[in-house]
């Protein structure tokens, strides 16, 4: 548990008070909106004026949300959610929002990742699985490792017979600049075990996550 500890940063920016967060310091959240204050310096904005005065601080703490993936307990984040059932036929989840840092330009990536496991006697809490995903695509990433941690992480947490992870994304690295091509999106897997070695097993899960989705759910 990180303690609330304010301090006020130096220089042009004595106006902001900073306070510990999940994984920035207070005297981390101060190098980096003096850095965002020397940005808008650079490009002849005035950090000073009305509008901006407070952005340092603002992109401080949002880096503290943003890659708090950095910081996840993963004893916590299992939580006693771990269940002996009899059940081995193929679970998936799919669809899970996520957005993420890209680590090249730092622009975010966002879509969707779709995960299913084959068990072998335990299964996860639903709510588990959103989290796994979150706890990986809250760091700067790229979006093919993003992929096989996620997947790897849940082998070696439950040791189910497979993994499958297919995520979806649109980078804003790609729409806002270089290629500018705003509907590009991105699809990468990671196959592990039955799904990996069995293509019908493979083609069950790609056909779960391909099948629509009931609106009304």
């Amino acid at each position: 548990m990180i303690e609330e500890r304010p301090t006020t940063a130096r220089g042009g920016l004595k106006q902001l008070t900073f306070e510990d967060g999940l994984v920035l310091s207070a005297e981390c959240k101060e190098v980096v909106a003096e850095a965002i204050s020397t940005i808008l310096d650079a490009i002849g904005q005035d950090p000073a004026r009305d509008g901006i005065a407070s952005t340092p601080l603002r992109v401080a703490r949002m880096y503290d949300e943003l890659l708090s993936g950095y910081m996840t307990d993963q004893v916590e984040l299992l939580n006693d959610a771990l269940f002996d059932v009899e059940y081995d036929e193929m679970v998936v989840v799919k669809d899970i929002d996520f957005y993420s840092m890209c680590e090249h330009h730092m622009l975010p990536f966002y879509g969707h990742a779709s995960v299913g496991y084959l068990p072998n006697d335990k299964v996860i809490g639903l709510s588990k699985i959103p989290r796994l995903v979150d706890m990986f695509a809250r760091r700067l990433q790229v979006q093919e490792r993003m992929t096989q941690q996620i997947a790897t992480f849940l082998e070696e947490l439950i040791k189910p017979r497979g993994v499958a992870v297919v995520v979806e994304a649109s980078h804003l690295c790609a729409a806002m600049r270089g290629v500018k091509k705003q509907r590009t999106r991105m699809v990468t897997s990671a196959m592990l075990g039955a799904f990996r070695d069995n293509p019908s097993t493979r083609g069950e899960f790609m056909m779960h996550i391909g099948a629509s989705s009931d609106p009304l759910l």
